[in-house]
């Protein structure tokens, strides 16, 4: 059947940005800094041969920015589709007054995903509901467009969660999908036709690659947790404890 047979999807995270820049003023307009920009022309050198026929991002500039650099390395790359079910889940609100607070409370936010009506940060979107949304977006994109390569820059609790889902764990399991700025992730995806003979459906997903960084391929300067990275924290080699 036409579309049968084996898909693989680059997944990405966004490069590196800083939430803490004196002009921001909106967080979802972050754009990357010139770290993340490094980060990012180091994936496009290493996927320099690949050849992608699906380019989708989240539909927010950091996503965009990443994955415009990542294909300049194409020799022709694909249109660039945004697609918004890939957005970072929706987070709650919490009081901080400084980055180490912040990040302090954001190190345990994937441990209790699974939990019934547990939400990122409190009054964020539930972590079922968020599954809900991504697996969506990926199925939508797997079972009805046309594409054997694709490149996906997404999020970080985006890419837990579509990681949960390729391995069977679901949401018990994305506490332990690390992601670090501008990590990579192979999935490859036997699509087969449905058993009612309408349609596609997903046979079975391998995880190919997880959390690789093209700028530090063994991960010598990356001692630090993703989150860590991104707050430009230390908490010494250990999460601070859940009363923070």
């Amino acid at each position: 059947m036409k579309g049968a047979g084996r898909r693989r999807i680059y997944l990405m995270r966004h490069g590196h940005v800083d939430y803490f820049a004196p002009d921001l003023t909106d967080p979802r307009m972050v754009p990357l800094t010139e770290e993340g920009r490094e980060q990012a022309a180091a994936v496009s050198e290493a996927l320099r041969h690949a050849q992608f026929d699906l380019a989708v991002y989240s539909g927010l500039p950091r996503t965009r920015q990443t994955a415009e650099i990542v294909l300049d390395g194409n020799d022709e790359p694909p249109e660039l589709i945004a697609h918004e079910g890939l957005e970072e889940i929706k987070s709650g609100w919490v009081r901080a007054e400084s980055r180490e607070e912040l990040a302090a409370r954001l190190a345990y936010s994937f441990d209790d995903a699974h939990a019934p009506g547990a939400s990122f940060l409190p009054e964020g979107e539930t972590f079922k509901n968020a599954e809900a949304r991504i697996t969506a977006a990926l199925q939508e994109l797997i079972l009805t467009r046309e594409w054997r390569t694709a490149l996906v820059v997404a999020h970080e609790g985006v890419n837990r969660i579509a990681l949960g889902w390729a391995c069977g764990g679901g949401l018990s399991t994305i506490a332990a999908f690390e992601q670090d700025l501008a990590c990579l992730n192979l999935i490859d995806i036997d699509v087969t036709p449905a058993e009612n003979g309408e349609g596609l459906q997903i046979e079975r997903m391998a995880l190919k690659a997880l959390n690789v960084t093209a700028y530090d391929f063994v991960k010598k300067g990356l001692s630090r947790s993703s989150l860590e990275h991104l707050f430009d924290v230390d908490f010494g080699g250990l999460r601070p404890r859940r009363s923070v």
